[in-house]
């Protein structure tokens, strides 16, 4: 076997290019994301992302040895730090993929997966959220799937990715017309119909700053 490269592994140096790409979009998109917020939950996402995401890239200076060692501190960082639904969901996401992460020195494409899988398997232990129900949930969990659709068809990690940030942009849009029957929104009953879910939004630009750092690699 010869030696992984860039596209076939992600070490330590790759997950903080990703978190920094991330922490990028939320400024980038931070008034968006807060905008979806307003209209079915306390109009808080972007702001509460964006105070996160700082603290995060703060807390990763230098980063940790490992990347269970770096998930572990960016999920306690959130949980922390920020506030709302937003911190206790993306906290555990990557808690949860910390424990999945082990002790490896860098994670390839099966390893990737399995730690997004044990990240969103947290956000629904945590949240009880299920397809259709209008949460992060509708586009994470087509994102994983077509993650795994792509490696079983001899995608490297970079590649897969990008198959995962498409899909988690199409979960996104096709909240718009659900009824929310989960979180906050829930609570709008008839009126959270026709509004992007906020959580579904961040979530689809968490897939996409993976895929745009790996191809930056």
């Amino acid at each position: 076997m010869g030696t992984l490269t860039v596209t076939d592994a992600v070490s330590v140096d790759g997950l903080v290019a990703w978190l920094s790409s991330f922490r990028d979009a939320v400024h980038e998109h931070g008034s968006y994301l807060t905008e979806l917020d307003s209209a079915i939950g306390d109009a808080d996402h972007g702001a509460n992302l964006t105070r996160g995401m700082d603290a995060v890239m703060t807390a990763v200076v230098p980063p940790p040895d490992t990347p269970g060692e770096l998930l572990k501190k960016v999920g306690m960082t959130l949980v922390t730090s920020v506030g709302g639904a937003s911190g206790p969901l993306y906290g555990t996401f990557f808690l949860r993929g910390a424990a999945a992460a082990g002790d490896a020195p860098a994670l390839d494409g099966s390893a990737m997966l399995a730690v997004l899988r044990a990240g969103l398997e947290g956000i629904v232990a945590r949240g009880k959220a299920e397809a259709g129900d209008k949460t992060m949930y509708d586009a994470l969990a087509p994102a994983l799937d077509a993650f795994e659709r792509s490696l079983a068809a001899g995608s490297d990690v970079g590649a897969a990715a990008r198959a995962a940030a498409e899909a988690a942009a199409e979960g996104r849009d096709a909240t718009e017309p659900l009824l929310a029957l989960k979180g906050r929104a829930s609570y709008l009953g008839e009126r959270s119909v026709g509004h992007i879910d906020p959580g579904a939004a961040s979530s689809a630009l968490l897939l996409d700053a993976l895929a745009d750092s790996l191809d930056r690699a």
